[in-house]
């Protein structure tokens, strides 16, 4: 089984526009709502892969029913702490004319030092009978980086890995209680390491960095240009083949859940980078946030170009 942290669970709302304005009345050609925020987008994704999962975070209100009920149906096992206000909800409007995309992201209510000791108790229940953990996303108002800390350290008392996928501040306070992977961005990882990234050398360098500080898996995506991905079973470059992108929101959360299954499945590095890769493009393939065709993935992972680096 696999085990989701989504501290800040969020209805996704995406509503598709002919030609988007600002400043104007704009109306949808057509909208969906989903259970979203990432780990449950790793959720959706790792349970479509044909894992178990069970997400776990903070959920809240009306819109935190809905979230619940909505993950349900999807065979996901909800073990999520309830709080006082109202679970948020993000906004994704796609403009079919310019083909962008503008998000909302509401910034959710506000968790207190005893919502915190309860999430963790409730991790501390699950934690042992899970094959991976990944956490993921933003922690909301009131919380700190400590509470990733304290869930970090529970899984590894267990003997259980963490995939951490988080940004900004809180990941470089994260990565101090070494997480076993992390899956940063190139101007993420340049802020962790104090490096410009220019080259693949460069790239390699500031991974190489990164495992003198205990962490043992680094993920770079690269978007359409593939990922590279440095461990203690070598340096590793994935490519992918052209696709007719729909929607890339969400992408790399499937990408998580792609190593989550992998490495749940004791895959090598390689293979894990495969899966992982296969499933992101599936991803991009469906305008749903998260969802991707099995048969897709099936389609792509042979032609998932894998090559070893260093």
């Amino acid at each position: 089984m696999i085990l989701t942290v989504t501290a800040n669970a969020a209805i996704d709302k995406r509503y598709v526009a002919e030609n988007f304005s600002v400043g104007s009345v704009n109306r949808v050609k057509s909208c969906a709502a989903t259970a979203g925020g990432k780990g449950l987008n790793v959720s959706r994704a790792a349970k479509i892969a044909g894992e178990a999962v069970t997400a776990t975070g903070f959920l809240g209100g009306h819109s935190g029913s809905f979230i619940e009920e909505y993950i349900q149906s999807e065979g996901i096992e909800s073990e999520f702490v309830w709080c006082s206000g109202e679970s948020r909800s993000c906004i994704n409007i796609w403009d079919e004319a310019n083909k962008t995309q503008t998000e909302f992201l509401e910034p959710g209510f506000s968790i207190n030092g005893q919502d915190m000791d309860r999430l963790e108790e409730r991790f501390n229940h699950l934690v042992g009978g899970c094959s991976i953990v990944t956490i993921s996303g933003s922690i909301p108002t009131g919380g700190s980086g400590d509470l990733y800390r304290r869930l970090m350290e529970s899984a590894r008392r267990c003997g259980k890995r963490v995939i951490l996928d988080t940004s900004g501040k809180l990941l470089e306070e994260c990565i101090t209680y070494q997480p076993f992977m992390i899956k940063p961005n190139m101007d993420e990882i340049q802020m962790l390491t104090g490096r410009e990234i220019v080259s693949r050398e460069d790239l390699l360098q500031a991974a190489s960095g990164l495992h003198r500080r205990g962490i043992r898996v680094v993920v770079i995506s690269r978007g359409a240009e593939g990922a590279v991905i440095s461990s203690e079973e070598g340096a590793f470059e994935a490519r992918v083949p052209r696709i007719e992108a729909v929607n890339t929101v969400g992408c790399g959360d499937s990408m998580t859940a792609g190593f989550a299954a992998g490495f749940s499945r004791g895959l090598a590095v390689a293979e894990c980078i495969r899966l992982a890769s296969a499933i992101s493009a599936a991803s991009a393939m469906r305008m749903e946030t998260g969802y991707f065709l099995k048969q897709d993935m099936e389609a792509l992972l042979p032609r998932i170009e894998v090559h070893q680096i260093a």
